[in-house]
């Protein structure tokens, strides 16, 4: 079970390399397109504003298409032969999917409780995927289509039809039963789902009334609903709708900033409805604890690497309020730390709301800077002041938590690899008690097979499959960040660690059958070429 586990977590690691430039350039055309900050360069309409709206979009490419992104994605980790192919009949499968969805709302939508005519976003429950408006099940359905697909994939593509219908074979056999298994899919789906965002709606009317102790409620559960797209349901009619008070809290508060700079009475006096939008205070505080806990527990050599990757979606949690890039490293492989995370960042929020913070807190620092600390500063910094106290401590706290779990759990988190110096041995007494070749790349060109040796990646891979047991010993392959997966059948024609260190490696890490090759940030491309030493392009 660990093991499909680990798999499944590094699938959905592919996706993740995106955030982190995708949240910079949101990060910069955001802090460029906000006149409270760049001024009147930045208004609406100038030639800086209109640039830097086209970069911005661009950047949020990534964010918008989530569900898509990784339904796409899993493919590539879970997929047992002819990855990009299945990457393909699950693309189209999900898109015939929401296809389906959209023309039963259109045709019996009413009947269904679902107002199809609704825009999309916000309460209405709906969204637009690939262009094609339907239900917003967010990563729920991606990754239930995407897992039906793959599994259909796995069971049918290599499924021999006569000659005459060959050319049905492959992919498009496996998207005609994809086709039709998708038609009850969908209609589950419009049963179902509206129920679930209905459960939504119902619970958002107990939150109102439950003053500090729904601030916990909310933000711990807008953290917790993240994994199933549902925290926009959450937090949307508080936001944009009338939910708390007339326009949303995002509408009213801008209205009164003008009130509120006049006036030195506490803002829980003057605004109360602002303290439910107190989601983003994990985000600027939070995100560094997270990402100091997992360099800490990081082994020595990787943590320079792993700065790479944490620098910048740290950045963009703190400036953007995107925590997607850095939720997503441990989401899956650690599912417990993300509980613990929503916990302490409705602890945090608790705490802003004991002392007075309320307010438009949901987005990142420059968010809350343009709705609150610039143009209320003035009049209510000693309030603001309290912020930074607090906030340190809750950093530190989420480290220590982290850091200790981390460790006591052994959680596999961004880092967490084998590197204990070990001699370097001798590989060639090895093979020989095994009675393998030797390996692409030898001096003995009798015992090399013929491949590119100028290529060194494709050295590297022929080495490490080599050193697994061959192409025969190869049951199955995926890859994380860093680590090359690879199930064998017989586990005995694996060689030592120190044997894949004296080729390149950073060593192997054993679990029975279960293999991980730790190679580093260049594993996409050694993957790459492993697959055509296998046969699985």
């Amino acid at each position: 079970m660990m093991q499909k586990i680990q798999k499944f977590g590094g699938a959905m690691f592919t996706p993740v390399l995106l955030f982190a430039f995708a949240g910079v350039i949101v990060g910069i055309g955001t802090l460029c397109t906000t006149e409270v900050i760049m001024g009147p360069i930045a208004a609406e309409g100038t030639a800086w504003h209109n640039v830097w709206s086209v970069i911005l979009a661009g950047g949020w490419t990534v964010f918008n298409q989530l569900p898509l992104l990784f339904a796409v994605a899993l493919p590539i980790g879970l997929a047992k032969k002819q990855s990009g192919r299945c990457c393909m009949e699950v693309l189209v499968s999900y898109l015939t999917f929401n296809y389906f969805i959209n023309a039963i709302l259109t045709a019996w939508g009413p009947q269904l409780g679902v107002d199809f005519t609704a825009e999309v976003g916000n309460a209405s429950g709906l969204a637009m995927i690939g262009g094609i408006k339907t239900l917003d099940m967010g990563m729920v359905g991606a990754l239930i289509i995407s897992g039906v697909v793959i599994a259909l994939h796995n069971r049918f593509f290599d499924t021999e039809l006569p000659e005459w219908l060959g050319v049905f074979s492959g992919s498009t056999f496996v998207y005609m039963v994809a086709f039709l298994v998708m038609i009850p899919c969908a209609v589950l789906s419009v049963l179902v789902w509206p129920k679930v965002q209905m459960g939504m709606h119902v619970f958002q009317g107990l939150i109102i009334s439950a003053g500090t102790a729904g601030v916990t409620v909310f933000v711990f559960l807008e953290r917790l609903l993240i994994p199933f797209g549902l925290h926009h349901l959450l937090y949307a009619p508080f936001y944009y709708d009338n939910v708390v008070v007339n326009g949303g809290i995002y509408a009213a508060w801008a209205k009164d900033l003008p009130q509120l700079a006049a006036s030195t009475d506490a803002l829980k006096t003057l605004a109360p409805w602002g303290a439910i939008t107190a989601t983003g205070w994990s985000k600027i505080f939070g995100v560094p604890g997270i990402a100091g806990a997992f360099y800490a527990t990081a082994k020595p050599k990787n943590r320079k690497k792993l700065l790479a990757l944490l620098i910048p979606i740290t950045i963009t949690a703190i400036l953007c309020g995107v925590t997607e890039p850095i939720e997503f490293t441990f989401l899956f492989i650690a599912p417990p730390l993300f509980v613990v995370h929503a916990f302490l960042a409705a602890l945090l929020s608790t705490c802003m709301n004991l002392v007075g913070v309320v307010g438009v807190f949901s987005g990142g620092l420059i968010e809350m800077s343009s709705f609150n600390f610039i143009p209320l500063g003035a009049s209510h910094g000693m309030t603001y002041l309290a912020i930074i106290p607090i906030g340190l401590a809750f950093t530190a706290i989420y480290f220590f938590v982290f850091r200790f779990l981390i460790l006591r759990f052994d959680f596999k988190t961004p880092g967490r690899e084998d590197d204990e110096e070990i001699k370097f041995g001798s590989k060639k007494e090895f093979r020989k008690a095994h009675g393998m070749a030797q390996s692409v790349g030898s001096e003995d060109p009798d015992d090399a097979p013929a491949l590119d040796t100028s290529d060194e990646k494709m050295v590297l891979a022929a080495n490490i499959l080599d050193l697994l047991g061959g192409v025969d010993n190869i049951v199955d392959v995926t890859n994380c960040v860093t680590r090359l997966r690879v199930n064998v059948k017989d586990e005995t024609k694996v060689a030592d660690d120190k044997d894949f260190k004296s080729i390149g490696t950073m060593g192997i890490s054993k679990n029975g059958k279960a293999m991980q090759v730790i190679i580093g940030l260049t594993v996409t491309q050694v993957r790459e070429r492993f697959d055509r030493l296998v046969g699985n392009e």
